[in-house]
């Protein structure tokens, strides 16, 4: 099974292109006649109340991308906290949502074609499409993308357009009755779940984020860029769209921006505005089937399927067996009824939303200590757990169960083929073994985190990472004197120096007196140079529970982080960067409360090892 991680090819501008393309689509240039049958003017505000939630749900799931971009996006990370089962489930309906997405915004393209050119039947035009933008994505990753930048920025510049210039055409009175007889406010907020749709595309977003350069930042401030701009663009356009357009008119059109534009503007207006709409879908087309593909990658890699979706081809490494499988899947989908689809997609999207936030609560309340965001969600637990409920009274409004059960049931029948045959730790088991036992870890899940956050930050291991990575390591319980803490340490590092442990032990007594190595409140960095050039560099760590006290003054803080550091005269260099590094690495900000979390002595290695400081590969 190939297992290489795929090519970061993404940028920032990238990111928000991806984000911008796959949101706007349908949900504005089809959806404002529909939307505005149910409730009227006030449909602004549910495209406003939409993006708002929208932006509630994705701050969960930036935290999770941030802590582990990799392909896969949302599969990957209920896998890690919630478990292969809810993984695989995951995976497949987030795969399903997204290319049904793409399919939806392919139908709506091959429709506009069709319009044109009667003649040419919707299906095929759907599946020619479709064929066109797999061989762009088999080209590259890099190459969907800058097509991609090409067409957002076209189509922001329609968009803009339609706004600027339909603002002098509304008519304050198409807005009263704002909420229409009989309908209740609940309604207004309900619709949005409908439309949710329309911010599904996100998810893809969060499927390419292995692909992201500088993820910390590109993949946050990217999404919410463009989930500000897009909402805004949305609750603008809706409004122009209310105000210039008669009510019954707009009530039966399929196509209302064009059609405002075609009423108050002519043939021009109507072909800049069918322009844009065409943009829109192939925008999300192309996004829809780029992010849907990495979602069998991520569960090949896993073996929770077939080993060849994890497989790329060609220097850039592209994903062509899930591309394919994706590919044919949008291309069948053009035969389908896609109105119950895009309801279906919605909900999928929804249950995503509620699975990354409840992953969120569970990755934090399970103690895993290489659980590393950059972006952590604000107001936690209550915006989490809240978002969970809101989305989960729109996925029951929008009663599109039946179909959603049907897909939980195909991976299912994956899991049972798969699934069961791989062990996988989560952090959901390690918070159950917790509540029963406090001394469970989860060693494989910390290790495979580790490697995700040093892939994602660009650490280049150098002398000292080499020494902590097999760094003796122990923690004290209760309380400790030095000549204890010492004996230890001196046990520990005497076989790899080559001299006795009572011997480094006296010896490092000597040098704490004779010179005190307690670098600041509850750290202390015992080191010393050993005579010879023996090729010697040794660090040893340690945690003592309840403090160590290192002088005879009663107010002195007692120590509990101590690094020995031992260095024969040939390594003097690696010896002084050594101890630059500990005094790094003890000055970030969260590093006390890490290292009071820590009960392994392979996380407190980890919390060096993963410490950003700087680093000299030599």
């Amino acid at each position: 099974m190939e297992n290489q991680q795929l090519p970061k090819t993404l940028g920032l501008a990238d990111v928000f292109c991806i984000s911008v393309g796959a949101m706007i689509s349908a949900g504005i240039f089809l959806l404002p006649g529909r939307v505005f049958e149910h409730v009227g003017p006030s449909s602004i505000v549910s495209y406003a109340f939409g993006g708002v939630v929208a932006t509630a749900g994705i701050l969960a799931v930036l935290e999770l991308a941030t802590a582990m971009p990799r392909a896969g996006g949302i599969y990957y990370f209920a896998t890690r906290s919630l478990g292969p089962l809810a993984g695989t489930m995951s995976g497949v309906l987030n795969w399903s949502a997204l290319a049904l997405k793409g399919a939806f915004a392919i139908f709506g393209t091959a429709q506009i074609a069709h319009s044109f050119v009667p003649a040419l039947p919707v299906p095929m035009c759907g599946v020619a499409l479709t064929a066109a933008f797999l061989l762009v994505n088999l080209l590259s990753t890099a190459a969907a993308a800058k097509m991609q930048r090409i067409l957002v920025a076209v189509l922001l510049l329609v968009m803009a357009l339609y706004v600027v210039f339909g603002a002098d055409k509304i008519e304050a009175a198409r807005f009263v009755p704002f909420l229409p007889e009989g309908k209740k406010v609940g309604a207004v907020f309900a619709e949005a779940g409908f439309l949710f749709v329309s911010f599904g595309g996100l998810l893809g977003v969060i499927s390419v984020a292995e692909e992201v350069r500088n993820p910390r930042k590109s993949i946050p401030v990217g999404i919410l860029a463009g989930l500000a701009v897009v909402t805004t663009l949305y609750a603008l356009a809706m409004a122009v769209t209310v105000g210039a357009v008669d009510p019954e008119t707009l009530r039966l059109s399929a196509s209302p921006l064009a059609d405002a534009a075609r009423m108050h503007y002519g043939r021009a207006g109507f072909a800049i505005l069918t322009a844009g709409a065409l943009l829109a879908f192939v925008t999300t087309g192309n996004a829809g089937l780029m992010g849907a593909a990495r979602y069998p990658v991520a569960l090949a890699r896993d073996r929770y399927a077939p080993a060849v979706f994890a497989r790329t081809a060609g220097r850039r490494r592209v994903p062509v067996p899930a591309l394919v499988l994706t590919g044919g899947t949008v291309a069948a989908v053009q035969f389908l009824d896609l109105a119950t689809i895009v309801k279906v997609a919605s909900t999928v999207v929804m249950l995503s939303y509620i699975l990354t936030n409840l992953s969120v609560v569970i990755l934090r309340e399970s103690g895993v200590m290489n659980y590393r965001p950059s972006f952590r969600t604000p107001f936690y637990p209550a915006l989490p757990l809240c978002c969970a409920l809101a989305f989960s009274f729109l996925v029951k409004e929008q009663g599109s169960m039946p179909a959603v059960c049907a897909l939980v049931f195909a991976s299912l029948v994956l899991y049972m083929c798969y699934g069961l045959m791989v062990k996988r730790e989560s952090a959901l088991k390690r918070l159950v073994g917790r509540l029963a036992r406090s001394e469970i870890e989860a060693p494989a899940l910390e290790a495979e985190l580790r490697e995700v956050v040093r892939s994602r930050d660009g650490m280049v291991e150098d002398s000292f990472d080499r020494a902590v990575e097999t760094a003796p390591a122990f923690i004290l319980p209760g309380e400790s004197t030095m000549r204890e803490l010492f004996a230890e340490a001196a046990t520990a590092a005497a076989a790899a120096l080559g001299c006795s442990g009572e011997e480094l032990r006296e010896r490092l007594i000597a040098r704490e007196r004779a010179s005190g190595t307690v670098i600041a409140p509850g750290v202390a960095v015992p080191h010393m140079i050993l005579r010879g050039k023996t090729d010697k560099f040794i660090v040893v760590l340690a945690k003592s529970e309840d403090g160590v006290s290192f002088t005879d003054e009663d107010d002195a803080p007692t120590v509990r982080t101590a690094v020995f550091v031992f260095a024969s005269e040939d390594r003097r260099n690696d010896h002084l960067r050594a101890l630059a590094m500990v005094a790094q690495t003890i000055m970030a900000r969260r590093f006390e409360a890490r290292w009071a979390r820590a009960r392994t002595p392979q996380q407190l290695r980890d919390i060096f090892l993963l410490a950003r400081r700087t680093r000299d590969p030599k």
